[in-house]
């Protein structure tokens, strides 16, 4: 066990190696400092760096409590996708057991541009990325799309973070989550049983996203601020089949709108946008509210000949972002 003036050491030291960050963690304490972000508009933004110190020392000490054993022949192991959740629990997690190591589950839901996303993250961090396959696309469950996907995709990541280490003892494996308080209120997340099942620790379970961005913040994470990208999956509408062809479709859809709106000045990766595979081959396009969205509707018949002609969807509309906008039942959907 660690004491308090291990954890307090930790907790005001750097949480990462990046030579790039500028954080209070390196600095004299103040109510209010400017930082440089990360994202592409180099802006400069204040914050209370005093409430965000104590969170990430509260955050610190709850991991440590989490960890039982940071000897070397245990291992703590991130179920990681480059996004803020997970990647804040790795920094956590890897500053407490520096043998951890993030594992990120590779499938046709997860988009090109998400693993690019957790490589360079897991580099910053500071902690050794595997990739593996995941079985989930096989798997009926999965694939008949109905509500339950999402406890099958969890199953089958957990089962394969768990036969990564099959060869050593499982008392010795300890499976870690980005889960916030925010997700515990989604009715939608049924993934959240399967990580009870395996047992999966969620040091973010106690604070909402709110607060997990002021912390990766703090921390210097690079992606502070990057708007939620959710497996492809979850652009689906419940009923439509999670086939390997929808959601390679969708992600070549998706890349497209976001190379066309990163022609607009506004757009950079805090902006959320979706495209959404609806029953009868239809997809709709979801961009934040304003001048993006409006952009959207009026570049909207440009784009319908690659979506259309190319991609071969029925019919193309265009709507403001919401988020699970369509993990609802809909009696409508066909396969």
């Amino acid at each position: 066990m660690r004491s308090h003036h291990v954890i307090a050491r930790l907790a005001h030291s750097s949480l990462l190696p990046c030579h790039r960050k500028r954080t209070v963690l390196q600095r004299s304490f103040s109510s209010q400092v400017e930082i440089t972000t990360h994202h592409h508009t180099s802006q400069h933004t204040s914050y209370d760096t005093q409430q965000a110190t104590a969170l990430v020392d509260s955050l610190l000490e709850h991991t440590a409590s989490l960890i039982q054993d940071t000897s070397a022949q245990h291992h703590h192991v991130i179920a990681f996708s480059g996004g803020v959740d997970s990647s804040l629990t790795a920094a956590l997690v890897h500053r407490i057991a520096p043998q951890a190591r993030a594992i990120l589950g590779l499938s046709a839901a997860v988009p090109a541009e998400q693993r690019e996303l957790a490589v360079r993250v897991a580099a910053q961090i500071g902690i050794p990325l595997q990739m593996v396959e995941t079985n989930e696309g096989s798997d009926p469950m999965y694939i008949q799309n109905a509500g339950q996907a999402c406890f099958a995709c969890k199953t089958h990541l957990y089962s394969t973070l768990q036969a990564v280490y099959a060869s050593v003892d499982q008392e010795a494996v300890q499976l870690y989550n980005g889960t916030n308080a925010d997700d515990t209120n989604d009715p939608t997340r049924v993934g959240l049983i399967a990580a009870q099942q395996f047992r999966v620790q969620s040091p973010l379970l106690h604070i909402n996203k709110e607060q997990v961005r002021l912390a990766a913040r703090h921390c210097g994470l690079l992606n502070w601020n990057y708007a939620a990208s959710p497996c492809l999956r979850s652009r689906l509408a419940l009923g439509v089949p999670a086939t390997r062809d929808h959601l390679q479709r969708i992600e070549r859809a998706e890349r497209f709108v976001r190379q066309q709106l990163a022609m607009h000045a506004l757009f950079n990766e805090t902006c959320n946008v979706r495209v959404r595979l609806l029953a009868q081959n239809r997809v709709c396009i979801e961009v934040d509210e304003g001048a993006l969205l409006e952009y959207a509707h009026e570049q909207v018949t440009q784009w319908k000949l690659y979506l259309e002609d190319d991609l071969q969807f029925a019919a193309v509309q265009v709507r403001a972002f919401r988020s699970g906008s369509v993990a609802v039942i809909s009696h409508s959907a066909k396969k």
